[in-house]
């Protein structure tokens, strides 16, 4: 199958880089025996597409080359240099998890044709649970406890969110003339502390879908949901990562359908067919006014946050918007990486990169590591990891704040490096 749409993708002719990132993936997806949730993927974006419905996939499976020449993604990531590893690793032993967005308004024609297809006997969407917050936690209690209504509402109000900080909860409560002596306020307040983070109940998750070789009611319990027509699992996707069902993510996006309904007015009006694949990609009307922040109703770039940081920027080309897009968030805002890598990109600063090693992962990003991919490459070509292992330092850095603990190997690199 893949080999049958290189062509599609290259027309050209495949590079050999690209060849041998396909033989690596196939490799590993055959190892580990990921095939059947490829395919299974595959054949629900070519469903969709059959009908028109715009769809994309997104995530760390735009790093495989796999989903890339399938055309469940649309980026190459050979040509932007991602690393595959952040998709699937032997080392993290999970399975892959490929998001597919759909048009939102037409996303309940694939769902159901999901149903048709594999049976409702071997195919659900996962389950949420909502668990008890402090505000909800002290209405429940009060109300089984007989207090007024505009009791608990004041209460859930004022001390919700102060219940683990003693001085405070009192002070608060003096303040709207509450007496915490009093027994039956301070049964609440023990008793709401003890449910806070129990489950209260069931809902659907946005799109995450379950589907099983085997009946799903002989494996997990299946229950029917609000909406007509559907059916959950009473497990939630985490419970499914940890038994390793096959989860496919149908999620909906509604900037898809204004894509499709863009493209029909310009096929009605005049007579110009295009679609994603089509559009001209760096036109300069474009990114002048992206420039000027005249972004509102612009996908991705229309935050207040964006539109403050685009006339700094001022993407020029579609790696220049990937940035934009990838440095308004906590991670480079935090690392202090915003200022120095626009001090480069002004000409007021050198970028800094210190072997050529470097100067080949960090020269795009002006010397400033951006990406995630990026902490991943420095890890494998200047600290000798594995992919796999640079994979497990790229999600240990994430939990490093909560946890202090550092990676598998980070040790062992650090002391022979």
């Amino acid at each position: 199958m893949v080999r049958e749409a290189l062509p599609r993708r290259y027309p050209a002719g495949t590079p050999k880089s690209v060849l041998a990132q396909i033989k690596h993936e196939l490799d590993l997806i055959g190892r580990l025996d990921y095939a059947p949730y490829f395919l299974t993927v595959n054949t629900i974006v070519q469903y969709a597409r059959s009908l028109g419905i715009v769809c994309q996939g997104r995530g760390s499976a735009a790093n495989s080359a796999v989903c890339y020449v399938l055309a469940v993604t649309a980026i190459d990531p050979v040509r932007s240099g991602l690393l595959f590893e952040r998709f699937v690793s032997a080392e993290r032993n999970e399975p892959p998890d490929i998001d597919v967005d759909f048009e939102s308004d037409r996303r309940e024609e694939v769902i159901q044709w999901i149903y048709r297809r594999y049976g409702r006997s071997h195919a659900a969407l996962c389950a949420t649970v909502m668990r008890y917050q402090p505000r909800g936690a002290l209405r429940e209690v009060g109300k089984v406890l007989g207090l007024a209504d505009d009791l608990t509402a004041q209460m859930a109000k004022h001390l919700g969110s102060v219940l683990d900080d003693p001085d405070l909860l009192q002070a608060r409560a003096q303040e709207i003339n509450l007496d915490l002596r009093d027994r039956r306020l301070a049964l609440t307040l023990h008793l709401a502390r003890q449910l806070i983070g129990f489950p209260r109940q069931l809902g659907t998750h946005p799109g995450g879908f379950v589907l099983t070789r085997d009946r799903l009611d002989e494996l997990v319990p299946v229950q029917p949901t609000a909406m007509e027509d559907r059916q959950i699992i009473t497990w939630d996707k985490d419970d499914i990562d940890v038994l390793r069902f096959m989860k496919v993510d149908i999620l909906g996006l509604g900037m898809l359908g204004c894509l499709r309904r863009c493209f029909e007015l310009l096929d009605d009006r005049f007579g110009i067919r295009m679609d994603i694949a089509a559009i001209p990609p760096e036109d300069a009307r474009t990114y002048a006014m992206i420039s000027r922040a005249d972004t509102l109703g612009t996908f991705q770039i229309e935050s207040r946050a964006q539109m403050s940081m685009l006339p700094r920027l001022k993407p020029k080309t579609f790696y220049d918007l990937v940035v934009q897009v990838a440095i308004v968030r906590p991670g480079p805002i935090q690392g202090d990486m915003v200022h120095p890598y626009l001090r480069r990109r002004e000409g007021l600063e050198d970028p800094d990169c210190p072997s050529p090693a470097l100067e080949a992962i960090l020269g795009k990003t002006l010397g400033v590591p951006l990406f995630q991919e990026q902490a991943m490459q420095v890890a494998i070509h200047c600290a000798g990891f594995t992919p796999g292992e640079a994979d497990q330092l790229r999600r240990s850095m994430a939990t490093f704040k909560f946890t202090g603990l550092p990676p598998p190997g980070f040790l062992r690199h650090s002391i022979s490096t």
